[in-house]
């Protein structure tokens, strides 16, 4: 049983990745009903926190039936960092999360985000800072290193644990590499395997199917997996995973009938968080993942994106049924 201090997660859990525009309620409902263990709600500037803007405290909306849910922020102010840790508190999610690991540059280049790996030390100052000011577990999400050339994550990793993080996830890649090229497992698995460390170490890249996702847990020997970006338009990747490595069997894949039903949830899950006119708006940038390989979709997609009625845009997902009924090919 894997814990985040007494917070069990099952035998290996499948975490969903927090993910800027993506992450959000309406998404996350869909991901804890498909099997996601523990989910993290978008990232969330500590900045914006302490200085009262809207766009920031939305984020902090959290519902029951996500637990466990991690709240996650970020920044590089060691008073707002701290004040923030409050503000987040107060929402009562089961961990606080900070994130090292974001490589955009408006993030990375004002010493918040990935640009922590180059000052280690203000890192562990940051977090150690957060760590004791709530009675949250506090977690982290990192990378590998700035570049090929820092790549230090074993010594981040004891130091983090050192001063009372309670479970790591690590992105394989460098904040160099951006999402370019593979993300390198054996530097997350050398940090699993390293004697001091007892605290859970969650993977994260890469993982875009079941297959890879065993192969994975069997080669690096991680606590569990966090998934990004193969989630989004596909939430059903988390029983896919469970249905191949827990009962060794190949889960049936989504038909039309399922897709059409998970954009309408997510449609209307938006509204109702967001009212109609902002829940079409942040709806619209799903629907070709939801739809991804279907022939001529196209036109019903160019339709879905500039609509603003909600009864039309469910009208236009019932002829998406209708029309793909007898199609099973999807990518």
């Amino acid at each position: 049983m894997v814990k985040i201090r007494d917070i069990e997660l099952g035998e290996f859990p499948l975490l969903l990745a927090p993910m800027e525009d993506v992450s959000d309620p309406p998404f996350r409902k869909l991901c804890k009903q498909f099997g996601a263990d523990m989910m993290y709600t978008e990232f969330i500037s500590a900045d914006g926190l302490v200085h009262d803007a809207d766009k920031s405290f939305q984020k902090l909306d959290i519902f029951d039936y996500e637990r466990p849910i991690g709240i996650q922020y970020f920044g590089g102010h060691l008073e707002n960092m701290i004040a923030a840790a409050h503000i987040v508190e107060q929402a009562n999610p089961d961990v606080i999360d900070i994130n090292y690991g974001c490589p955009v540059a408006k993030v990375a280049c004002r010493m918040a985000g990935a640009g922590l790996l180059q000052d280690i030390p203000k890192m562990i100052t940051l977090t150690q800072a957060v760590v004791k000011s709530t009675n949250k577990p506090v977690t982290v999400k990192t990378r590998l290193g700035w570049d090929e050339q820092s790549i230090n994550i074993v010594e981040v990793a004891e130091r983090l644990q050192d001063i009372g993080i309670a479970a790591l996830t690590i992105h394989g890649r460098t904040r160099k590499q951006m999402y370019k090229g593979e993300a390198n497992w054996e530097h997350i698995s050398a940090v699993k395997n390293n004697q001091r460390m007892h605290i859970p170490i969650f993977g994260n890249g890469d993982i875009d199917s079941p297959e890879k996702a065993v192969l994975y847990k069997n080669r690096y020997d991680v606590d569990g997996m966090m998934i990004g970006r193969a989630s989004i338009g596909y939430p059903w990747i988390f029983n896919e995973i469970k249905a191949l490595m827990f009962e060794n069997r190949i889960a049936e894949k989504p038909d039309i009938g399922m897709r059409v039903s998970a954009a309408k949830s997510h449609l209307l899950d938006a509204i109702a968080w967001k009212g109609e006119k902002l829940g079409i708006l942040e709806t619209r940038r799903h629907y070709t993942n939801y739809f991804k390989g279907l022939p001529d979709i196209k036109i019903f997609r160019s339709r879905l994106v500039v609509e603003d009625n909600k009864e039309t845009l469910l009208a236009i997902l019932d002829e998406i049924s209708e029309t793909y009924s007898e199609y099973a090919n999807f990518i």
